[in-house]
C-alpha cells in the first residue's frame, strides 16, 4: 500500500500515524505540503518523504488523500489533476461534494468522499464514506483500510447522506463536550472541586458510552434501567423534558445538517 497525502494538519497526521501502526512502511507514505515547517515536522515525526508540490511521482501511489481546507481544494485540484491516472482520490475536506471535486479534477471519478471526526486523533474515530460510481470494490477496500487506521468506518450508497454524517458524527464530539461542560458546571454548583467534577463527568461519559457499545440493548432501555420511579434520575430527566432538551438537541443536529448542505452549495460554486 502506497499512500500520498496532500496537505497537513492533525487529521493527516493521525492517518499517517495510524497507517504506520497498522504496519504500513514509512517508505510507502508521502506528504505534500507547501509549508516548509510543516514538512519538516512531518518528516521528523514519521520519517516519511515530503515535497512542496505534486509531481509525476504521484503516479506510483495507490491513493491520494486530500487533507486540505475546503476553501483551497479547487486550487489544489488544478495542480493534482495532471498527475492522476488510476489512483484512488480520498477527500477528507468537509463540505466538498464528489461531483464538484470530480469537475475540478477534469472529470476524474475514482473518488471517495469521507467525513472523519476528531476522536480519530486517538484512534477512536468514526468515518462516513461514499464513493463515486468510478470506484470499484478494490477502491472501497483501500479507502476502508486508510480511514480504518484511525477507527471504524461506515459506508453510504447515497453521498447526500454525508451531510447527515457531518451533523451526527463529524460535529458530534462538540455536542458531547458541551454536555460534559454542563455536568462539570453542575458539579461546581453542588460544591465539588473542578478536579472532582471533571473526574466524575468524564468517567461517567466514558463508562456509559462503553456500556452502550457493549450492550445489545437500545439507549432508551439502558436509560430506563437507571431510572427508578420517583428517584433522583427521574427527577433530573423530568427537568430535562420540561426544558425540551431532547428536542433542542435534535433541532441542533438538524441545523448542522442544513448548514452542511449550504456549505456544499457555497463551496461547490466558488
Amino acid at each position: 500500500m502506497k499512500i500520498a497525502f496532500i496537505g497537513g494538519g492533525n487529521m493527516a497526521a493521525a492517518l499517517i500515524g495510524g497507517l504506520i501502526k497498522r504496519g504500513v512502511a514509512p517508505a510507502g507514505l508521502f506528504a505534500i505540503d507547501v509549508n516548509e515547517d510543516a514538512r519538516a515536522r512531518t518528516h521528523a515525526q514519521f520519517g516519511i518523504a515530503t515535497a512542496a508540490a505534486a509531481d509525476e511521482a504521484l503516479r506510483g501511489y495507490d491513493a491520494v488523500v486530500l487533507a486540505v481546507k475546503p476553501q483551497v481544494l479547487k486550487a489544489v485540484s488544478a495542480s493534482l489533476a495532471p498527475h492522476l491516472s488510476t489512483q484512488l482520490v480520498i477527500s477528507i475536506a468537509a463540505g466538498i461534494r464528489g461531483a464538484d471535486l470530480s469537475r475540478w479534477l477534469g472529470g476524474y471519478t475514482r473518488i471517495v468522499r469521507t467525513m472523519p471526526n476528531t476522536p480519530a486523533l486517538i484512534g477512536q474515530g468514526v468515518t462516513g464514506l461514499a464513493a463515486l460510481p468510478g470506484v470499484d470494490e478494490t477502491g472501497r477496500t483501500l479507502a476502508s483500510a486508510v480511514l480504518g487506521a484511525v477507527g471504524t468506518t461506515v459506508w453510504f450508497d447515497d453521498e447526500s447522506k454525508i451531510d447527515a454524517v457531518t451533523a451526527i458524527s463529524g460535529s458530534g464530539p462538540a455536542y458531547i463536550f458541551y454536555f460534559i461542560e454542563a455536568m462539570q458546571e453542575a458539579a461546581s454548583r453542588l460544591g465539588l472541586s473542578d478536579e472532582e467534577g471533571r473526574a466524575l463527568a468524564l468517567g461517567t461519559f466514558a463508562g456509559a458510552a462503553q456500556l452502550a457499545v457493549q450492550s445489545d440493548e437500545s439507549a432508551s432501555v439502558l436509560r430506563e434501567r437507571v431510572t427508578s420511579k420517583g428517584g433522583t434520575t427521574a427527577a433530573a430527566l423530568a427537568a430535562f423534558d420540561a426544558q425540551g432538551i431532547k428536542e433542542a438537541i435534535v433541532k441542533g443536529v438538524l441545523a448542522a445538517d442544513a448548514r452542511a448542505k449550504e456549505m456544499g452549495d457555497e463551496l461547490g460554486n466558488q
